[in-house]
């Protein structure tokens, strides 16, 4: 239940993100990010905030464990929507990769979600990425390394 633990703390974040998914595009704008991140619930829980100080908006993140079933629920909010999103990113840990999937809208379709997470003590990564296949292939959108502060 402790998989989130690596990432309390304050990092640096460099964003790669695709500006138009699912379009064959390869076309990809860079930005910084700053986050801070906290440990909850002995660590069945983790938050953390993210500002994207070129964007004007900022984010946050809430992560849940559920020792029955051993797995994470994800949480994503936008100060840009001004909402959170309530249909979770749900997956586990294998060592220091964890793989979390949901369900998403790109531009008014419904497509599937993948989350990919490395854990390190001092630098991580993360990795969103599309299907609008059912799964049979993905496209990554964005991705954000991050280096600890």
């Amino acid at each position: 239940m402790n998989d989130f633990d690596f990432l309390a703390g304050h990092w640096n974040v460099v964003n790669r993100r695709l500006v138009k998914p699912l379009s064959g595009s390869d076309d990809w704008d860079e930005f910084p990010g700053r986050s801070a991140a906290t440990r909850h619930f002995g660590g069945a829980a983790s938050f953390d905030e993210i500002e994207f100080p070129t964007k004007g908006f900022n984010g946050l993140t809430v992560r849940v464990y559920d020792p029955a079933s051993r797995q994470w629920s994800i949480y994503w909010a936008s100060s840009a929507s001004g909402r959170l999103d309530t249909r979770p990113m749900v997956g586990s840990f294998d060592g220091e990769r964890g793989v979390f999937y949901g369900e998403e809208s790109h531009e008014g379709r419904p497509v599937r979600c993948r989350f990919v997470w490395t854990a390190g003590s001092e630098t991580a990564r993360w990795e969103q990425a599309f299907s609008d296949d059912d799964g049979q292939t993905w496209e990554t959108n964005w991705t954000m390394d991050f280096t600890r502060a």
